[in-house]
């Protein structure tokens, strides 16, 4: 009997050492996207990734940063629960170009005006910069 505990408790002990192993770290990629130059955009993406992240953070966004001024978009995620590829699709789906990919149309559509394309007569206005928070506009 004691062998059989003994033996349960070397199988645990192996098997957390392998899921550790498994269990990929947490990397950074940035993606650009050129539409991030005012508060409502990013207001409106980060509502997305919110959903895309999960009810728990499980679902592989671990965190994100936004810099307007140039349209970057720094995120964090777990390679081994969501790729690259699917944030990106992500952000298209949220009516966002993601560096050389574009946006779901009907998404695009449903964007406010500020936050499409400059060739479509978007982003900000002269004299009326939006990448300052609202409350100091």
């Amino acid at each position: 009997m004691k062998k059989f505990a003994g033996s349960v408790v070397i199988l645990m002990f192996a098997l957390q050492a392998q899921a550790q192993v498994m269990q990929q770290k947490a990397q950074w990629a940035t993606i650009s996207v050129p539409q991030l130059k005012c508060w409502t955009c990013k207001d409106k993406l980060e509502k997305f990734l919110l959903t895309e992240k999960g009810p728990n953070g499980d679902a592989g966004i671990v965190k994100w940063t936004i810099a307007m001024n140039t349209g970057i978009l720094k995120i964090q995620y777990v390679p081994d629960r969501i790729t690259l590829d699917y944030i990106k699709v992500a952000i298209n789906n949220a009516g966002f170009d993601a560096d050389s990919t574009t946006a779901e149309p009907q998404a695009y559509k449903a964007l406010p005006p500020l936050c499409k394309r400059a060739a479509d007569g978007g982003g900000p206005q002269k004299g009326k910069p939006c990448n300052l928070p609202p409350d100091l506009q």
